[in-house]
């Protein structure tokens, strides 16, 4: 009886080892933060349940990609694909700009980055991890179709061999080369504007900077300093709000205007969709301190911010950055007010 309990606790631990990975796997196929977990403990459920049929012919990681690969490609039969508001309407003038919610099953979710990239020591390595969950290329893989989808992340995003990739599909290599084919042909027509997001890993001094100048111009509310930081073309997502803004004009005359109640907010780093990101608290004058308003990822390319995204549904997306909902006014800060 003793053998058994710690065999289980054996398997426990081999299955644990892989969550990481395999919940990055399953965000990329499914674009979504909670779906992917719930896959992923699907995944290990339906593993740990028929482990006495696996015959070990292929490595315990192979199987559970198997495991995982069906379990997406049910969910996605049964949803439709996963965008962001750029994917789904054009671009409103701010005259024009009204905040139409759409349901949450429309949208692209954020992801931390701790969930998603396991550590590894190759950078080269690391960086393509990191540039496969940016917002850009994941609305550009919930454009495939799902085998095609499975297909290119595991060729292109985690260098599985065609022959391994025919096997854990039951497919022909031949099969899969052609899908590869099929799904970079794809990829390669989208006119992406936010797919030149060029951000180091680390970042580099002149990014930091760059981002340190955003802090202050943010918290500070100044819109001069925002523009200068922002690309003339840079784009503003607030989902799950379908609108969408061009250029820093814009941008800046929506802040101070349907958005002028985040003025005085405080920003807080997070690593985010492999992208500098911020966990934003606005004044809340109700309460006292500030409330969590939204999660923002920022793409940057050539020294400015291109893409601006805020997601706004803090009840989900500050839990899962293991951020508290609300804000205490730091007693320096009051005294300033004073």
């Amino acid at each position: 009886m003793g053998n058994s309990g710690t065999a289980t606790t054996d398997l426990d631990v081999a299955l644990e080892k892989h969550r990481t990975e395999l919940t990055g796997y399953c965000y990329r196929m499914l674009g979504s933060s909670f779906e992917a977990e719930d896959a992923v403990q699907d995944t290990l459920v339906r593993a740990w349940r028929s482990y006495d049929k696996f015959e070990g012919r292929s490595s315990l990681r192979s199987w559970l990609y198997r495991i995982a690969t069906n379990v997406c490609l049910d969910m996605l039969s049964a949803s439709k694909k996963r965008a962001r508001p750029m994917d789904l309407t054009e671009s409103t003038p701010l005259a024009q700009a009204a905040l139409t919610p759409r349901p949450d099953h429309t949208w692209l979710e954020p992801m931390p980055d701790a969930r998603v990239l396991p550590t590894v020591e190759d950078p080269a390595e690391a960086a393509v991890a990191k540039e496969s969950v940016r917002l850009a290329f994941m609305a550009a893989l919930q454009q495939l179709p799902p085998k095609q989808r499975a297909v290119l992340i595991l060729r292109e995003v985690l260098a599985w061999k065609a022959s391994e990739v025919a096997e854990l599909l039951g497919t022909t290599v031949a099969s899969v080369n052609s899908a590869l084919q099929r799904a970079r042909a794809t990829l390669a027509e989208r006119d992406d504007k936010a797919a030149g997001a060029a951000v180091s890993d680390p970042l580099d001094d002149e990014q930091q900077r760059l981002l340190e100048r955003y802090v202050k111009a943010f918290e500070g509310y100044d819109m001069t300093a925002l523009t200068a930081l922002l690309h003339e073309d840079a784009v503003m997502t607030m989902p799950p709000f379908d609108l969408w803004l061009t250029g820093h004009g814009d941008i800046t005359g929506f802040m101070t205007t349907l958005g002028a109640a985040c003025a005085g907010s405080r920003l807080l780093p997070v690593q985010v969709n492999g992208l500098p990101g911020f966990a934003q608290y606005k004044p809340d004058p109700e309460a006292g301190g500030f409330s969590a308003w939204a999660v923002q990822v920022l793409e940057i390319s050539a020294g400015r911010i291109t893409g601006f995204h805020c997601f706004l549904d803090t009840g989900r997306w500050f839990p899962l950055f293991g951020l508290p909902l609300h804000l205490e006014a730091e007693a320096d800060q009051v005294e300033q007010g004073a």
